[in-house]
Protein backbone atom coordinates (compact mmCIF):
# COMPACT_ATOMS: atom_id res chain seq x y z
CA UNK A 1 0.00 0.00 0.00
CA UNK A 2 2.81 2.41 0.86
CA UNK A 3 4.56 1.70 -2.47
CA UNK A 4 1.34 2.52 -4.36
CA UNK A 5 1.02 5.81 -2.45
CA UNK A 6 4.63 6.75 -3.26
CA UNK A 7 4.04 5.97 -6.96
CA UNK A 8 0.91 8.13 -6.92
CA UNK A 9 2.70 11.00 -5.16
CA UNK A 10 5.50 10.95 -7.76
CA UNK A 11 3.04 11.45 -10.62
CA UNK A 12 2.09 14.94 -9.44
CA UNK A 13 -0.65 16.56 -7.51
CA UNK A 14 -4.09 15.92 -8.97
CA UNK A 15 -5.57 18.93 -7.16
CA UNK A 16 -2.98 21.23 -8.79
CA UNK A 17 -3.87 19.80 -12.18
CA UNK A 18 -7.60 20.29 -11.59
CA UNK A 19 -7.05 23.88 -10.49
CA UNK A 20 -4.92 24.50 -13.57
CA UNK A 21 -7.67 23.22 -15.85
CA UNK A 22 -10.34 25.34 -14.14
CA UNK A 23 -8.21 28.49 -14.21
CA UNK A 24 -7.28 27.79 -17.83
CA UNK A 25 -10.94 27.53 -18.81
CA UNK A 26 -11.75 30.78 -17.03
CA UNK A 27 -8.72 32.45 -18.63
CA UNK A 28 -9.93 31.24 -22.03
CA UNK A 29 -13.30 32.87 -21.47
CA UNK A 30 -11.65 36.15 -20.47
CA UNK A 31 -9.49 36.13 -23.60
CA UNK A 32 -12.48 35.17 -25.74
CA UNK A 33 -14.38 38.18 -24.42
CA UNK A 34 -11.33 40.41 -24.92
CA UNK A 35 -11.03 39.35 -28.56
CA UNK A 36 -14.76 39.38 -29.31
CA UNK A 37 -15.76 42.55 -27.47
CA UNK A 38 -12.65 44.75 -27.64
CA UNK A 39 -10.02 43.73 -30.19
CA UNK A 40 -12.17 42.61 -33.12
CA UNK A 41 -14.42 45.72 -33.05
CA UNK A 42 -11.28 47.89 -33.13
CA UNK A 43 -9.93 45.89 -36.09
CA UNK A 44 -13.35 46.00 -37.72
CA UNK A 45 -13.48 49.77 -37.25
CA UNK A 46 -10.56 50.22 -39.65
CA UNK A 47 -12.19 48.01 -42.28
CA UNK A 48 -15.73 48.95 -41.29
CA UNK A 49 -16.38 45.25 -40.78
CA UNK A 50 -17.49 42.79 -38.14
CA UNK A 51 -15.41 39.65 -38.62
CA UNK A 52 -17.94 37.43 -36.84
CA UNK A 53 -20.42 37.94 -39.69
CA UNK A 54 -18.04 37.18 -42.56
CA UNK A 55 -18.98 33.99 -44.32
CA UNK A 56 -19.10 32.34 -47.73
CA UNK A 57 -22.37 30.85 -48.95
CA UNK A 58 -22.00 27.18 -49.87
CA UNK A 59 -25.63 26.76 -50.83
CA UNK A 60 -27.82 28.76 -53.17
CA UNK A 61 -30.59 28.61 -50.56
CA UNK A 62 -28.67 30.96 -48.26
CA UNK A 63 -29.84 34.55 -48.71
CA UNK A 64 -29.29 35.99 -45.23
CA UNK A 65 -26.75 38.72 -44.60
CA UNK A 66 -25.77 37.76 -41.05
CA UNK A 67 -24.12 34.52 -39.98
CA UNK A 68 -26.76 33.27 -37.53
CA UNK A 69 -29.58 33.46 -40.07
CA UNK A 70 -27.38 32.12 -42.86
CA UNK A 71 -26.48 29.03 -40.82
CA UNK A 72 -30.19 28.35 -40.31
CA UNK A 73 -30.80 28.54 -44.07
CA UNK A 74 -28.02 26.23 -45.18
CA UNK A 75 -24.31 25.49 -45.37
CA UNK A 76 -21.93 28.41 -44.94
CA UNK A 77 -18.18 28.73 -44.47
CA UNK A 78 -17.83 31.05 -41.44
CA UNK A 79 -14.30 32.26 -42.04
CA UNK A 80 -14.80 35.39 -39.91
CA UNK A 81 -15.39 33.24 -36.83
CA UNK A 82 -12.23 31.33 -37.67
CA UNK A 83 -10.21 34.56 -37.83
CA UNK A 84 -11.61 35.51 -34.42
CA UNK A 85 -10.56 32.17 -32.94
CA UNK A 86 -7.06 32.47 -34.46
CA UNK A 87 -6.60 35.92 -32.93
CA UNK A 88 -7.88 34.48 -29.65
CA UNK A 89 -5.29 31.68 -29.82
CA UNK A 90 -2.44 34.06 -30.63
CA UNK A 91 -3.27 36.23 -27.62
CA UNK A 92 -3.47 33.22 -25.28
CA UNK A 93 -0.20 31.82 -26.62
CA UNK A 94 1.53 35.19 -26.21
CA UNK A 95 0.30 35.63 -22.63
CA UNK A 96 1.36 32.08 -21.71
CA UNK A 97 4.76 32.74 -23.29
CA UNK A 98 5.15 35.83 -21.10
CA UNK A 99 4.11 33.88 -17.99
CA UNK A 100 6.60 31.06 -18.66
CA UNK A 101 9.33 33.60 -19.42
CA UNK A 102 8.64 35.40 -16.11
CA UNK A 103 8.68 32.12 -14.16
CA UNK A 104 11.98 31.11 -15.75
CA UNK A 105 13.45 34.52 -14.94
CA UNK A 106 12.37 34.24 -11.30
CA UNK A 107 13.94 30.78 -11.03
CA UNK A 108 17.25 32.10 -12.39
CA UNK A 109 17.25 35.09 -10.04
CA UNK A 110 16.70 32.98 -6.93
CA UNK A 111 19.88 33.04 -4.84
CA UNK A 112 21.65 29.70 -4.70
CA UNK A 113 21.34 27.83 -1.45
CA UNK A 114 24.50 28.02 0.65
CA UNK A 115 26.60 24.91 0.32
CA UNK A 116 26.60 22.77 3.42
CA UNK A 117 29.99 22.30 5.06
CA UNK A 118 31.51 18.95 4.26
CA UNK A 119 31.55 16.60 7.24
CA UNK A 120 35.00 15.90 8.68
CA UNK A 121 36.69 12.74 7.39
CA UNK A 122 36.51 9.64 9.56
CA UNK A 123 39.26 9.22 12.18
CA UNK A 124 40.73 6.21 10.34
CA UNK A 125 41.33 8.31 7.21
CA UNK A 126 43.01 11.06 9.23
CA UNK A 127 45.33 8.48 10.81
CA UNK A 128 46.14 6.94 7.41
CA UNK A 129 46.98 10.40 6.01
CA UNK A 130 49.30 11.06 8.95
CA UNK A 131 51.05 7.71 8.38
CA UNK A 132 51.40 8.49 4.67
CA UNK A 133 52.85 11.91 5.40
CA UNK A 134 55.30 10.42 7.95
CA UNK A 135 56.46 7.81 5.44
CA UNK A 136 56.88 10.47 2.75
CA UNK A 137 59.19 12.49 5.05
CA UNK A 138 61.57 9.53 5.47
Amino acid sequence: MLKEFKDFALKGNVVDLALGVIIGAAFGKIIDSLVKDIIMPIIGMFGDADFSNYFIRLSKAVTATNLADAQKQGAVLAWGSFVTVVVNFIIIAFVLFLIVKAINKMEKEAPPAPAAAAPPPPRSEVLLEQIRDALAKR
